[in-house]
């Protein structure tokens, strides 16, 4: 469902009560009110903390979905990364009858109840970054996000060019449930798979936690008396947490340990220009005017694609890093 006849009908009706109302009033009234406009309403149904990565996204939706620009943003961050708040601040957000809905969702699936509901109340709905799983796109407008697929292809062939011989490598992965952390492993899994000798010792989630990712591959190089020559972190302070493990372990990062990370963060940039990271790729953050233009397209009734893509890039040297460090918002 992508025309949304109760939005555009009321931004006709909202159009044509101002004309009648600038016909009804005098040129030279002093009297008449300027910014008189109703706010359109957007229900953010956020994820909130949870790194560098979702601070900058979030901050980038709340900087564009402004007053000034015409919208009443209302930002409901999840607790604790709980699904069942998200839930809960969605129906709200129907119950309030707002004007839109955006959703990053702390889990794929589960949402096809809430998701009938916002279609029955004709209020749409855009998935910001996070998709659903199964991914009915009967329920939702249409998803704005980097394309976690071709990002973590990209990492793996970069994986593939430096060890074409093979070697063990490590995935440290999102938490388990999330559509991104689905969508990377698919990706990356799809792209190796062509170079039999680089074997997975493992997979463990991290949590997305620089800490975590610490402790995690600490326990892993034990285990496999340090025999691991690459680590796919699938966000950038896991793999941080990984360049500590490697050289708390007496190893160099770079050099007997390479490590790939997705996100781009400014951090991650600086470890690779330090050589301590050997591979990151960007997943950017910024689309806010993306998603405003589609606010607005959605609220005319205009058809949208199903999912637009959000471009990013990748740096695979320390002079790379180096370079893009200057302008990185994040």
């Amino acid at each position: 469902m992508r025309s949304i006849p109760r939005v555009a009908r009321a931004f006709a009706v909202a159009g044509a009560l101002t004309l009648a109302l600038a016909a009804c009033g005098g040129g030279d009234d002093d009297t008449s009110t300027s910014g008189g406009d109703e706010l359109v309403t957007v229900g953010f149904v956020a994820v909130g903390p949870e790194g560098g990565w979702r601070q900058a996204n979030e901050a980038n939706v709340q900087d564009t979905f402004t007053e000034e620009a015409g919208f009443e943003l209302k930002y409901a961050p999840a607790t604790n990364l709980d699904q069942r708040s998200q839930i809960d601040a969605f129906t709200s957000f129907v119950d309030e009858g707002v004007d839109v809905i955006l959703l990053s969702a702390t889990e794929g699936a589960g949402w096809e109840d809430s998701l009938r509901r916002a279609q029955e109340a004709e209020i749409p709905v855009i998935l910001v970054d996070r998709g659903i799983e199964p991914d009915d796109t009967s329920l939702y407008v249409t998803r704005i996000a980097p394309d976690n697929y071709e990002v973590s292809t990209a990492v793996a062939e970069w994986a593939v060019s430096e060890f074409p011989d093979g070697g063990n490598y490590f995935v440290l992965e999102g938490p388990a449930g999330v559509s991104v952390v689905n969508e990377r492993n698919r990706g990356w899994d799809d792209a190796v798979a062509s170079v039999p000798g680089l074997v997975k010792v493992g997979a463990q989630t991290a949590n997305w936690s620089t800490e975590e990712a610490k402790s995690v591959f600490e326990t892993v190089l034990k285990s496999n008396n340090n025999d691991i020559q690459l680590v796919f972190a699938q966000n950038d302070e896991m793999g941080l947490g990984a360049a500590i493990a490697v050289e708390e372990a007496g190893l160099t990062p770079g050099v007997d340990v390479k490590i790939a990370t997705i996100d781009g963060t400014k951090p991650a940039l600086e470890a690779l220009a330090e050589g301590r990271l050997s591979f990151v790729a960007e997943y950017n953050p910024l689309f806010g005017e993306t998603l405003l233009e589609v606010v607005e397209q959605v609220l005319n009734g205009e058809e949208v694609e199903p999912y637009i893509v959000v471009p990013s890039e990748t740096f695979d040297s320390p002079e790379a890093a180096t370079a893009a460090l200057p302008s990185r918002k994040y």
